[in-house]
Formats: C-alpha cells, structure tokens, sequence
C-alpha cells in the first residue's frame, strides 16, 4: 500500500497573506478588521493588490 502524503501548513500560510477581493468573507473580515467600509477594502486590493500587508498599510491599519 502507498504511504500517505504529508501535509504541510505551507499552502495556508500563503493564502492567509493575500485578501481575495472577490470573496465576500474575506472583504469582510478585513472591513471589520480595518474599520473601513467593505468597498475601501475592494478599492485597496484593485489598487495595491492582494497582498495583506499592502492593503492593510493601504487603509492606515
């Protein structure tokens, strides 16, 4: 029988340094987070893009 893959937390951590733009929740979060409007947090990400670091320094966090 073959062994079974490892799984690693490498996949996770980068997606938790990018803010999806196009994911309601994840707007969201970031909204709450900030206290910006959901829509700041769209016009963050379109202009610095997805990184969570740029958008979060975007919105004065």
């Amino acid at each position: 029988m073959a062994k079974a893959a490892k799984k690693s937390a490498r996949g996770r951590k980068q997606d938790r340094a990018r803010v999806a733009g196009g994911q309601k929740y994840e707007v969201a979060y970031e909204a709450k987070k900030t206290g910006r409007s959901a829509a700041a947090v769209k016009k963050a990400v379109k202009k610095v893009g997805n990184s969570r670091k740029k958008v979060e320094k975007r919105l004065g966090r």
